[in-house]
């Protein structure tokens, strides 16, 4: 049998009562909505943190072969420094990524030291003033200035394409019939081409200092809406080539004029057309740096390809040069002071870095205090 003791009197408050108790439910259910978006939102981030430490680890290790491995398994440096730019910048990701979920009010990241003067002078300057919305104080008063901070950021604008339009007007006499006037067209690097010399200078910095292929440079002008197929732009650079090949002429000879030079070969893949690979040619550097011990001569490098390593190279681009030359251990140098030497007065200033590292490898395997003394 019910028991109705205990039943409100009316149905109003039986109603009011029923109401409330489903709007406790819905309560409960929005509480537990927000709670499992807030498990989904956690579950997302542990695996975006899974993820990134997973990456971590195969760079470290990555890292650590590179560094530690044998030599033969040793990465190339390139890959390297690639691989140690993939590692910082997930480092950085990781690191802005927990600032931004930290809760407001509890970032405790160190502050940044201030950076003013550390970009270098002699970039211009631009300077921006921002003033507060108002210079009346509360009180009615004039604010005045008592200080300043200043802080300098970085900014940069994006290489940008136009067009040089040049006009030469014509003049003719109505008095007379003695010919028209025009001031003569200017001189071009490449005639009746479309580049500038700013143009070709650019691409062929591009392609050399900071090694970026024509295709590239094809795609970076591509999304200017320029149309200029790779071709194009190897044709500049070797017309550009002819036409600097007097200026390197002129470095090497002013080079060879010095009584103390450095020189080094080093390896440079060379595309070998038909055979679907590449072949080993050289570059050959004859440098001068007399900056160490305050010398007067202003520093210099000219690099020279050759097929090949052999003495018979350096002996070719060192004619007429007489003095000392630095060079590493290799015998192929040994051709510019042999017996059969005709007319030439060349003597060999071996490395000490390259010597250093012998010794170095060798106390790196025990005890050597033969090897210890010659580093210190």
């Amino acid at each position: 049998m019910l028991d109705t003791t205990d039943l409100p009197d009316d149905i109003a408050t039986l109603k009011a009562m029923l109401i409330a108790a489903q709007s406790r439910e819905a309560g409960k259910d929005a509480a537990i909505a927000r709670q499992n978006a807030q498990i989904a939102s956690k579950d997302e981030h542990i695996a975006r943190k899974d993820e990134r430490i997973e990456r971590l680890e195969k760079l470290v290790a990555a890292f650590k072969q590179a560094a530690f491995g044998r030599k033969s398994e040793k990465t190339d440096p390139d890959q390297f420094d690639l691989a140690l730019e993939d590692l910082e910048t997930a480092m950085a990701a990781i690191h802005a990524e927990d600032e931004a979920d930290a809760p407001a009010g509890t970032k405790t990241t160190k502050p940044r030291a201030t950076n003013r003067g550390s970009l270098p002078k002699h970039l211009p300057r631009i300077e921006e003033v921002i003033e507060p919305e108002s210079l009346v104080c509360t009180c009615g008063g004039c604010l005045h200035c008592i200080g300043e901070d200043v802080s300098e950021r970085l900014d940069v604008v994006p290489a940008q394409f136009h067009v040089v339009v040049t006009r030469r007007p014509k003049y003719a006499c109505r008095a007379c019939t003695d010919g028209v006037v025009q001031a003569p067209a200017p001189a071009r690097l490449i005639q009746a081409g479309l580049p500038t010399e700013a143009t070709v200078a650019h691409v062929l910095v591009s392609k050399y200092a900071d090694h970026l292929p024509l295709y590239r440079q094809a795609q970076i002008m591509s999304r200017q809406g320029l149309d200029l197929d790779r071709s194009t732009l190897a044709d500049w650079v070797g017309r550009a080539a002819f036409e600097l090949r007097p200026v390197f002429d002129a470095l090497i000879v002013d080079l060879k004029r010095s009584t103390k030079l450095f020189m080094d070969e080093t390896r440079a893949p060379v595309l070998d057309p038909g055979s679907r690979k590449t072949k080993t040619g050289y570059f050959w550097a004859l440098a001068r740096d007399d900056r160490p011990w305050n010398g007067g001569a202003p520093p210099g490098v000219a690099f020279t390809y050759a097929r090949g390593r052999g003495g018979i190279h350096a002996e070719r681009i060192l004619q007429g040069f007489e003095g000392i030359l630095q060079v590493d251990g290799y015998a192929g140098y040994n051709r510019l002071i042999g017996p059969d030497r005709i007319g030439r007065n060349i003597q060999l200033a071996y490395c000490w870095a390259h010597a250093r590292r012998k010794l170095v490898d060798i106390t790196r395997n025990g005890t050597a205090p033969i090897a210890e003394d010659g580093v210190k």
